[in-house]
């Protein structure tokens, strides 16, 4: 569970509705049944109307992504393919299909199968970044869904809020209610406002940034599959993975790596 958006997302709600009260609003009325129809409804059917069926029922899945952490652990990442170069380097290529048939990692599996295969490097190169393009896709259609949620949500909520004045104004005579019933109809336009940048466009760039570290982890471990087919010493191998990464500590190259060379 990603705490970061879980926290983010009460701590916004508790500082507006805090801030409310605090300065004498009742919570009561931020409560608009109505409002919340018009926004939320309006928003979910534009949503629907802007994509279609096949990348609407990916949402589910991409709230998961956006509320859950990463379980990839990119250290011993580097330590596997630092292990198979390794292998290659003493044994030579081919040894390393047993080792690469058990490994977690579908991409690294497949991209270690070519290199044992004799795949040409250049096609090698071509065939996995045509599925870091396939994964790069996936997430900016996750993201996407989001901001066009978070664009339709203010525009639903000012409908929203017109929609409470021309009642209001078709009230007019009765004159000791306008105030309250003024304030209802902006409640709408609160909702959409504040829906789309506490939840919407911040799961969008959650989204994204989920996406970036896939990619980055993709792109390292393509970089590990050629420097092992290249026969790259494991000390290089380790020190081009790490650059991929946010590490600051740098672990030393273990003897077995050096006698290996």
């Amino acid at each position: 569970m990603d705490i970061t958006t879980i926290l983010g997302i009460i701590i916004g709600l508790a500082a507006l509705i805090g801030g409310f009260v605090w300065e004498g609003g009742e919570l009561a009325g931020l409560m608009q049944l109505a409002a919340a129809v018009i926004v939320f409804g309006g928003t979910l059917a534009a949503v629907m109307v802007s994509f279609p069926f096949a990348k609407l029922r990916t949402v589910p899945k991409a709230i998961v992504l956006a509320f859950t952490s990463s379980q990839h652990d990119e250290n011993q990442l580097i330590e596997d393919i630092v292990s198979m170069s390794t292998i290659a380097r003493r044994e030579g290529v081919l040894a390393l299909e047993r080792k690469s048939n058990v490994h977690a990692d579908a991409f690294l599996r497949e991209g270690v199968q070519l290199a044992v295969d004799g795949t040409e490097q250049g096609m090698i190169k071509q065939i996995m970044e045509y599925e870091i393009d396939a994964i790069q896709n996936k997430y900016d259609g996750y993201a996407k869904i989001f901001e066009s949620a978070g664009g339709y949500a203010p525009t639903m909520g000012i409908i929203g809020t017109v929609m409470g004045l021309i009642h209001v104004l078709g009230s007019l005579t009765e004159p000791t209610s306008l105030g309250p019933s003024i304030a209802l109809a902006f409640t709408a336009t609160l909702y959409g406002v504040a829906s789309a940048n506490l939840i919407f466009l911040p799961i969008a760039s959650k989204l994204k940034a989920r996406g970036e570290d896939e990619i980055n982890r993709m792109e390292m471990m393509l970089e590990g599959i050629l420097s092992i087919q290249n026969g790259d010493h494991p000390l290089l191998v380790r020190r081009k993975l790490v650059s991929f990464t946010a590490i600051t500590h740098q672990k030393a190259a273990s003897p077995s790596e050096e006698i290996g060379a």
